[in-house]
């Protein structure tokens, strides 16, 4: 199981890090509020980690991600 909790965390790591990305464009409300929830999504999985629930941890940090990758997409095709 330890190797589950590493990959996990290195997800949540990297999230934070194209989060950062995201915060340097200029963003709608409408992406404002994605990125949000994509934080709480990253904040779930952090819980979850913590209470050694593995795969509901990385069902969120995924989900968060797949919202994440969508703006970085759409904000690198201006």
């Amino acid at each position: 199981m330890e190797e589950i909790e590493e990959r996990i965390a290195k997800d949540i790591k990297k999230f934070n890090e194209n989060a950062k990305i995201l915060d340097e464009h200029t963003l709608g409300p409408k992406e404002i509020e994605i990125v949000r929830l994509a934080k709480n999504y990253c904040d779930d999985a952090q819980a979850w980690l913590d209470k050694k629930d593995f795969y509901t941890a990385f069902a969120s940090i995924s989900y968060a991600h797949g919202l994440l990758d969508t703006l970085l997409k759409l904000n690198s095709e201006e």
